[in-house]
């Protein structure tokens, strides 16, 4: 035995070369890798890196070359036995044939790196197929080799608890080796040959692969997995503003020096009162009277029927809406305070009508943001109960157990706590955290308080309530055909202790107690989100991602044991291929779609009736009410214009346009509309045939104001440049620019004409008022002049007249719309905290006396007034929802 005691800092890494031993290089994290020869015990070549330690050593498969890991992470190859340093080219690189690869460092193994951890080693197998790492995280991943670019596929394997520190397979690749630090434990995993499926149970959390390989992968599960929810109290202003705000730039004079009682002629109004009433009265209260959205982007199973099919309940923004189905009148419940993620309805006959739904906020706080559960009366819209919650972040998904006397949630928080209450009493009976990953459905069997499914990313649980305690147990898929470890996104149940899960690639996987039994293949085309069991006869409904086809739609309806099933294609005036919830009544099918649509199916006829429209997700940011009718516009970041009629409450036509839409108006003749886009692009329809007049795009950048002067003459077109543009729109559609404004400092956000066409005022993002000629775009300096300029209408944010608007926590949040009322008595805003208000206009004096009303969850981005001041309009930003309220 042969003893050398070279270096005084750690050895890190020792390996013989492939021939017969001839060598052994000895690599220390004093940054050399000595070179010995084994037959004469000499060292004869020294390796010097570059300052730091060393961590991994390989040898080539001549003996003659040596690759090299540092701790700065890079990459050396030095000549045996000498130890001289060698340049290689990825080229010959390439070409080299390694006795062994256990670097974690090259262009061969790029992919294995993650965004966050450390990767501490690697180990190759010898058919050179599966390179085996362990990182910090505890966590033993294995990738296809080579594995090139960022973010490689892998599969993943969780057993030590602490940092990895060292794999290896075995000579013939049957076994890895893992070593934990912290654990101190030595793990052998087995490794399967290809096409193999033991018999063995296999746990439906043993193995993970963060690209869903084995259940395909989907855009809006990727989405919904990494959604922070953000309540509205942190949101950042939905502009990027700067500058000081408006009634910190107001400073009250001495009396001594406020100017004297002046005996000229009084100004003219500042602004065009409009006789559309000959009742001048000043608007006293706001009541909502409907709104238009449902929130299907993120949410599920969320829509149900009421009073035996009479109304139905679903929830938009922060309020719960409850619709009659003959009359089309909608009732509210509007005690929460932030977005709402969850609903569900008591099924016993002892709590009919009550309501259970689950809203965001943040528990790090103050208490009163924490989220929270409301149980309530949906005839009375009295509140029950309030359940102030564990779960940090909001309250993803709530159920009502069989007995309709206990309440399950789950929060979206990152240990996704399950809770079980008695709502009654406000109790808590039992919690425990339910997944690492999102979990989107937990659903008591209907015909149990004890138990209860979890389904979620790579999960499926089998939950029971004992005593205080909660336990559960994990599928087992075992040696079931078909069956493999994939994202759960719905549960439904059957008799005989059956459970139904939708996966993320259209199967459903059918469990008794927690086995696996069977699957059915490709149930949906796409990912199953929702599931509904009908308690009176067993059938089962599902909805899903799925084309219509002669044979498939995306909502489907089932026999007890999901065998048979008969195809629904969806229909409301193009095809619908996105299902998020799914109820059924007596003889009808209540569908919720992601794009925000709420739809009635019959099941006799396959009639689809269309009960709800809505934009899909993205901002509503444009907003214009008709010069003369009860109808306004809507446009939205998907893309969309929407005319809506205010009277009868419903979608009279929509038009797409390819591209996020920011602002529109109508002309004062209400014969045309224009629409400005994010891509700077403007378009002008005719209203009748709603064909394009014409569209011109003189600037890159989104289009934030667009109107037409009150003559009808003149486009004004803001811009985020701190532009505006005008054209005369009497030169034809060619729309040529006749002029332009500007030294206007910051984004332009507002643009209102004045009467006579002559002037614009324009706010900006720098809280600066400007007011320009038209059209040549000078800047109006003289003060004099502008108090004798009377408005066509006023919607800026800016000025002495709407000081009053802004309160006294505005340096949170901004104040980002006001509408004067045609009669010009009245203002309303909207703000970030999701409020509406209402003032008497004008409001010079801080902190104005006004009335709130609550509704939208966050950022409320535009509001405007009916041409008769009977109805106001107002747009929610990330709530995708237009709300109008009755004026008193």
């Amino acid at each position: 035995m042969v003893t050398f005691h070279h270096r005084r800092d750690l050895i890190s890494d020792i390996r013989f070369s492939q021939d017969v031993g001839k060598y052994l290089a000895v690599a220390s994290h004093d940054s050399f890798v000595d070179i010995y020869n084994v037959l004469t015990s000499k060292r004869v070549g020294v390796c010097k890196a570059t300052g730091s330690c060393i961590t991994h050593i390989d040898w080539d498969a001549r003996g003659k070359l040596l690759l090299v890991n540092t701790g700065a992470k890079e990459l050396l190859f030095f000549e045996a036995p000498r130890g001289r340093r060698q340049n290689i080219s990825l080229t010959e690189f390439e070409k080299l044939d390694w006795s062994t690869w256990t670097s974690v460092l090259g262009p061969t193994c790029e992919g294995i790196w993650p965004a966050l951890s450390f990767v501490n080693a690697a180990s190759l197998s010898k058919d050179r197929k599966l390179l085996a790492t362990g990182d910090d995280f505890g966590f033993l991943k294995v990738f296809s080799f080579p594995s090139r670019g960022q973010f490689a596929m892998f599969k993943k394997y969780v057993g030590h608890s602490t940092n990895v520190t060292n794999v290896r397979w075995s000579n013939d690749d049957a076994v890895l080796l893992s070593v934990g630090g912290g654990d101190t434990a030595l793990m052998i995993w087995t490794r399967e040959p290809p096409g193999h499926k033991e018999s063995k149970a296999v746990d439906s959390e043993e193995s993970d692969d963060d690209t869903e390989e084995d259940g395909g992968y989907d855009s809006d599960v990727a989405r919904e997995k990494c959604v922070d929810y953000i309540t509205k109290i942190y949101s950042s202003s939905i502009r990027n503003m700067s500058g000081t705000k408006p009634h910190l730039q107001h400073k009250e004079l001495p009396v001594e020096d406020r100017p004297p009682v002046s005996r000229a002629a009084p100004l003219p109004d500042k602004l065009l009162r409009n006789n559309v009433t000959n009742k001048k009265k000043v608007l006293e209260e706001l009541v909502l009277d409907h709104v238009f959205g449902y929130r299907g982007f993120d949410c599920r199973n969320n829509l149900h029927y009421l009073n035996d099919g009479t109304d139905i309940i679903f929830h938009t923004a922060a309020t719960v809406v409850i619709q009659n189905l003959s009359s089309g009148t909608q009732t509210f419940y509007l005690e929460h305070t932030d977005d709402i993620l969850c609903l569900t309805v008591n099924q016993h006959p002892k709590y009919q009508n009550v309501v259970a739904t689950g809203q965001i906020g943040d528990s790090s706080e103050l208490p009163g943001l924490a989220p929270s559960i409301h149980v309530w009366d949906a005839v009375t819209k009295q509140t029950l109960s309030i359940l102030r919650c564990s779960h940090a972040k909001g309250v993803g998904y709530v159920n009502f157990s069989a007995t309709g006397k206990l309440l399950l949630s789950v929060g979206v928080e990152p240990e996704h706590t399950i809770t079980v209450w008695r709502w009654q009493e406000g109790t808590k009976v039992s919690s425990k955290g339910g997944h690492t990953e999102r979990i989107f459905v937990v659903e008591f069997r209907p015909d149990s308080d004890t138990q209860f499914v979890s389904v979620g990313v790579k999960h499926i649980k089998f939950w029971t309530l004992v005593g205080g305690s909660l336990t559960y147990k994990k599928g087992v898929i075992g040696s079931v055909e078909d069956g493999r470890v994939q994202t759960m996104l719905s549960v439904a149940f059957g008799a005989n202790n059956l459970t139904f899960s939708g996966a993320i690639n259209g199967d459903v996987y059918v469990w008794r107690e927690h086995f696996l039994v069977r699957v059915v293949a490709k149930a949906h085309s796409g990912p199953i989100f929702t599931m509904y069991t009908t308690l009176r006869d067993g059938l089962i409904v599902t909805g899903g991602k799925e084309r219509p086809t002669k044979e498939g739609g995306a909502v489907k309806l089932w026999d007890q044991e999901m065998k048979r099933c008969r195809a629904f294609q969806l229909e409301t005036g193009q095809p619908v291929e996105n299902v998020r919830s799914v109820c059924r009544g007596k003889g009808k099918i209540l569908v919720g779609t992601k794009d925000g649509e709420i739809i009635e199916v019959g099941e006799k006829n396959a009639a689809s009736n269309t009960m709800i429209n809505g934009h899909t997700h993205g901002g509503i940011w444009g907003l214009a009410s008709h010069p003369f009718k009860d109808v306004f516009i809507s446009a939205g970041d998907d893309g969309t214009i929407r005319i809506w009629d205010l009277v009868d409450k419903k979608l009279l036509n929509k038009v797409s346009l390819g591209h996020p839409a920011k602002c529109t108006s109508y002309s004062p003749n209400g014969e045309m509309v224009s629409i400005g886009m994010e891509t700077g692009e403007f378009i002008v329809l005719l209203v009748n045939s709603l064909t394009i007049w014409g569209k011109k795009r003189d600037r890159n950048v989104s289009i934030q104001d667009i109107r037409f002067s009150p003559d009808n003459r003149f486009l004004a077109v803001g811009s985020v440049e701190g532009a505006v543009d005008f054209y005369d729109l009497s030169l034809g559609p060619s729309l040529n620019r006749i002029g332009y404004c500007k030294d206007i400092c910051g984004t332009v956000i507002q643009i209102d004409f004045s009467a006579d066409s002559k002037h614009i005022q324009v706010s900006t993002s720098t809280y600066t008022r400007q007011v320009h000629e038209v059209p040549s775009g000078k800047v109006v300096t003289e003060q004099n002049a502008i108090n004798r300029i009377t408005w066509a209408t006023w919607t800026s944010i800016l000025g002495d007249e709407v000081l009053g608007v802004w309160p006294r926590n505005a340096d949170k949040a901004d104040v980002n719309c006001v509408c004067v009322s045609h009669a010009g008595l009245n203002l309303a805003s909207g703000d970030d905290f999701g409020l509406i208000k209402l003032f008497e206009f004008p409001c010079p004096e801080k902190f104005a006396k006004h009335k709130r009303y609550f509704g939208h969850s966050a950022h409320v981005t535009n509001v405007r007034f009916s041409c008769d001041d009977k109805f106001l309009i107002s747009a929610g930003g990330s709530d995708c929802s237009l709300f109008i309220w009755k004026c008193h």
